[in-house]
């Protein structure tokens, strides 16, 4: 079995927040893939189904996000599971909106959620790290992980999470590469090799070549005065 982890805070005011897309990304997955309804157990919500070759737990804590270890080490040793069975999906401030990542391991770098699942499963976990963007600077971070995604973002949001949705099977299945490719092709389709034909504009019409006078000197001479 595989645990997939959403990161987020429970509540509807934080459902749109850019620190929710993991509640959005596991909400995807689960519907596209026919999981069973959602059930409240280690303190958080979880669905049961299947992706690949794997039997796949959903989990989204509901303890609020500086202590979402708490509920996903409450599901690790229930299933009897080693960290490494985890696979945590979670917002990325150090990537550009649309990007996506695979990690193995490595640090929080300041992720309260990541920071409290470390505390309680140790690092050595999968993250599947979706980008928001860096709002600049240090003190606007809270506020903007904090907010809403705008308008403007929801067509490379939809794109993304159902990249991650039509890749999961392969991250269940650990082809980490696989699911990379899946995501690229929703959120970076490869052009067309038909370019359409460019216009051409007629070439102009050659222009007329003078007429030859032949008449002789006297002639011309004589019909100026005519």
């Amino acid at each position: 079995m595989k645990l997939f982890v959403g990161l987020g805070n429970p509540g509807s005011k934080y459902a749109r927040n850019r620190h929710n897309i993991g509640f959005m990304a596991v909400d995807r997955i689960a519907e596209d893939h026919g999981f069973g309804p959602w059930k409240s157990k280690f303190q958080s919500e979880i669905a049961e189904g299947r992706l690949g070759r794997e039997k796949v737990l959903l989990i989204k804590p509901q303890t609020f996000m500086n202590r979402s270890g708490q509920s996903v080490g409450e599901a690790m040793r229930f299933y009897k599971l080693d960290s490494t069975d985890v696979t945590v999906f979670h917002d990325e401030l150090d990537l550009a909106p649309g990007k996506v990542r695979v990690k193995a391991g490595g640090g929080h770098a300041g992720h309260n959620g990541l920071r409290s699942i470390h505390e309680h499963i140790s690092p050595a976990y999968d993250r599947v790290r979706l980008g928001i963007g860096h709002p600049g600077r240090k003190e606007l971070v809270s506020p903007y992980v904090l907010s809403d995604f705008a308008k403007a973002d929801a067509d490379w949001l939809d794109e993304v999470l159902r990249g991650v949705s039509g890749g999961a099977g392969f991250l269940a299945d650990r082809e980490s590469g696989k699911f990379m490719n899946a995501v690229a092709l929703r959120t970076a389709p490869p052009r067309s090799s038909k370019s359409p034909a460019k216009e051409t504009t007629p070439a102009a019409a050659p222009a007329p070549e003078p007429e030859v006078d032949e008449r002789s000197a006297m002639q011309k001479l004589l019909d100026k005065f005519k």
